[in-house]
């Protein structure tokens, strides 16, 4: 019996613990909590947005079929592919990936 009762503690546990959130580049409610430097390929970049204006730091968010990237917007990269996703994110390449 008391090993039925470790066992589902630990099960309990383990579920807590892999319920956490992707990192801390991951925007919550919207505001990022930190910055991911790397660089997302254009072709599957989906979405792209700052963050709302009452969030501590500002970030541009990326959105992929999988995830979202909270990216420094200072960051030459960021800046340019930003102004292209504004300007017209088919013309220039984005959303070419299709989610799998």
């Amino acid at each position: 019996m008391k090993t039925l009762v470790t066992l589902v503690l630990l099960i309990c546990v383990l579920r807590h613990c892999t319920a956490a959130p992707v990192g801390p580049s991951a925007p919550q409610d919207g505001c990022c909590k930190g910055f991911n430097t790397t660089r997302i390929p254009i072709r599957k970049v989906k979405h792209m947005a700052m963050t709302p204006s009452d969030c501590e730091s500002q970030a541009i968010v990326i959105t992929t079929c999988l995830k979202k990237f909270c990216i420094d917007p200072n960051l030459d990269f960021a800046k340019k592919q930003l102004e292209l996703f504004v300007d017209s994110p088919s013309k220039h390449g984005f959303n070419l990936k299709p989610c799998e």
